[in-house]
């Protein structure tokens, strides 16, 4: 772009709230056995506290993202976060498991505003042949922000109560939120100054490469939401380790294997695109079938050390494709149609994926074991990497890619 140096600061803010955007997401599920003990929830009831989150978030993206191509988006980037993080602080302050849903859900609304306009925005002010790296640093913050939240929530939950750690994770987010205001909207979208109606979706729902992409995702969401709803829970009741110790444990291992991932899924996909047009379906595809038999081996260990090492190289390979897949929605949709792209990408990953997997996996865990909720997890990858195929082929057709 023409301007780097204020590229480089919206990186960072943008990084600096995604992070705090998971923070605040995550921190529940560390601190899950400490409200099932004072609320007195089965684990039904703890994945649907998770659920109703994803659902409310799914349900709000499409209308946000209609606006999204319609106003400036620093408006809607502040407001939705200082929405979320006020919703949070509320979370410390329910009485009732009624409560609870009704606050979770509320930040649901406000992170739905977020993440519907963000990755547009902040791809807009970089040049293509840097999107699939400033993309995978963008989706750094999911492990970043979810491993922070684990830390945080399993240390302020066990010394200080979890309603205190709603609490303070709670004001970053307001602050962040406030100075996104001010942000600037990118050149590219004040050059196309049309407007997409809200039909406009119906043309989406025509693009077959960007549904495969949905679809692949969706996948790696439901796995990866019922990996961070209830690995910690897991790891408390298969090694005996305490509360603050599981959260810590996951919460690096997540952040050190996300961290990774991401940088090694954006880089290669942006080496192959030189080579190849499909480079970000081929980063994917890969990505999904290799985490899977490290996925499956954990469950099957009695060892902590073990089951942790093979939880990492399961993270390290999911997180792969995020870079990739951000990047490929921006490349195979119109520039105002892309807050409405996101919108329904938002809404297809997360029905078919996090809004469901944390209560499915939590009714298997109740008639099964958890074990086998996991596996189950696991296992689903395979047609993540499937439909990643199929997505590279489609994109060969309709946008005669070589």
């Amino acid at each position: 772009m023409d301007n780097p140096k204020y590229a480089r600061r919206v990186m960072l803010l943008v990084f600096c709230l995604s992070l705090f955007n998971y923070i605040d997401r995550q921190v529940l599920y560390a601190v899950f056995p400490l409200i099932k003990a004072d609320l007195h929830l089965s684990d039904a009831k703890l994945g649907f506290l998770a659920s109703s989150f994803m659902l409310v978030y799914m349900c709000f993206a499409p209308f946000v993202g209609y606006f999204g191509d319609r106003v400036r988006r620093p408006l809607i980037i502040g407001v939705s976060a200082i929405f979320w993080s006020v919703s949070t602080l509320f979370s410390g302050l329910v009485k009732n498991y009624g409560q609870l849903l009704a606050t979770r859900s509320a930040v649901g609304i406000g992170e739905a505003g977020y993440g519907t306009v963000c990755p547009s925005f902040l791809a807009e002010w970089f040049p293509t042949e840097r999107r699939a790296r400033v993309m995978a640093l963008y989706a750094l913050a999911i492990p970043a922000g979810s491993a922070v939240g684990y830390l945080l929530g399993g240390f302020l939950g066990q010394h200080f109560g979890w309603r205190n750690a709603f609490f303070i994770v709670a004001v970053p987010g307001m602050l962040l939120g406030v100075i996104a205001l001010f942000l600037r909207e990118t050149p590219e979208k004040l050059q196309r100054a049309e407007h997409i109606s809200f039909g406009g979706y119906k043309a989406l729902l025509k693009n077959r490469t960007f549904l495969l992409i949905c679809l692949a995702q969706s996948i790696g969401t439901f796995s990866v939401g019922g990996l961070a709803a209830w690995m910690p829970s897991y790891f408390v009741r298969a090694f005996g380790v305490s509360v603050g110790k599981a959260g810590f444990l996951f919460g690096a291992v997540t952040v050190v294997a996300g961290l990774l991932g991401n940088f090694a899924g954006g880089w290669a996909a942006d080496w192959l695109h030189k080579r190849t047009k499909r480079a970000y379906f081929v980063v994917g595809y890969m990505s999904f079938f290799l985490s899977i038999p490290f996925g499956v081996s954990a469950i099957f260990t009695d060892d902590l050390n073990t089951c942790l090492a093979m939880i990492f190289f399961a993270e390290f390979f999911i997180f792969a494709y995020s870079g990739p897949y951000h990047a490929a929605i921006v490349e195979t949709v119109p520039v105002t149609m892309r807050s409405m792209a996101f919108a329904l990408d938002i809404f297809i990953i997360h029905a078919l994926g996090d809004a469901v997997s944390p209560f499915l996996l939590g009714v298997v865990s109740d008639s099964a074991g958890l074990p086998v909720a996991i596996f189950i997890a696991m296992i689903y990858l395979l047609a993540g990497g499937v439909i990643s195929i199929l997505a590279g082929e489609a994109y060969k057709k309709d946008f005669h890619a070589a």
